[in-house]
Parts: structure tokens; sequence; C-alpha cells
């Protein structure tokens, strides 16, 4: 676990990382599945504050919800923590990005699937080169 957390930046921030963002940056808040968002203590020549999220886990950068990734694109200049973007009723909760994990999508007839495939019903007429 120790060498996986200097060399590999896949199973969560190298030190090297977290002593850097520690040293240079401040916490602004943190989200519902764990991650955690810092800003620069100063801004650089352009006037700008460099933003980072560590991630709660695997580094998976759809698990960040609208409001965060607003707020680290610089869309938005207060952070979720101080300005909540409003919700809507007809909004769900944000879900990371499930492809390749046991919760992905498969549709009827996917290899992926289990179980048996409807049979074809006779309104599907083969392709015959003539």
């Amino acid at each position: 676990m120790f060498i996986k957390r200097i060399f590999t930046w896949w199973n969560g921030a190298t030190f090297g990382a977290l002593y850097d963002i520690g040293r240079r940056g401040a916490p602004v808040g943190q989200d519902e599945q764990g991650n955690r968002y810092f800003e620069e203590k100063r801004a650089s020549s352009d006037g700008r504050r460099r933003r980072w999220v560590i991630y709660a886990g695997l580094a998976e950068p759809s698990q960040v919800p609208p409001d965060w990734h607003g707020w680290l694109h610089h869309s938005f200049a207060e952070p979720p923590t101080t300005a909540p973007l409003p919700r809507k009723a007809w909004e769900r909760p944000h879900v990371p990005n499930l492809t390749g994990t046991p919760g992905a999508y498969r549709p009827k007839g996917s290899l992926a699937r289990t179980g048996d495939r409807a049979k074809a019903t006779g309104d599907y007429e083969a392709w015959t080169p003539e």
C-alpha cells in the first residue's frame, strides 16, 4: 500500500501531490462522495488561483458532481460550500460513470447481460445477396 501511494496516482494522490497541495493550497470543501477540494493560496500572474481535487479512492473524474466541476474549471467564482447551485425538482442525484463496472448498463441482447435473449419474431427478414 505504501509503495502504491508513492508511485501511482490512480489509487489516490501521491505523497508528492499531497505535500505540494498542502503547502500551496487551502482546503475549500468536500462533496458527498468524500472528494476534497483545494484552491491555491496566492493567485498566479494572470490573477487566477489554481484549483485541485483529491479523490476519495480511485481517481475517476466522473465522480466530481456538476457544481464542483464548474468551480474547478472557473465557471463559478464561489465554491458550492459558499454558493450552492439551485436544485430543480426534476434533477436526479449525481451518479459517476459506471462503464466497465458491475453497475454498468447492459441492454437486452447484450453479451455481457446474463440470461437468454428473446427469440426473433417474424418481422425480421434476413438479408441474402443476390
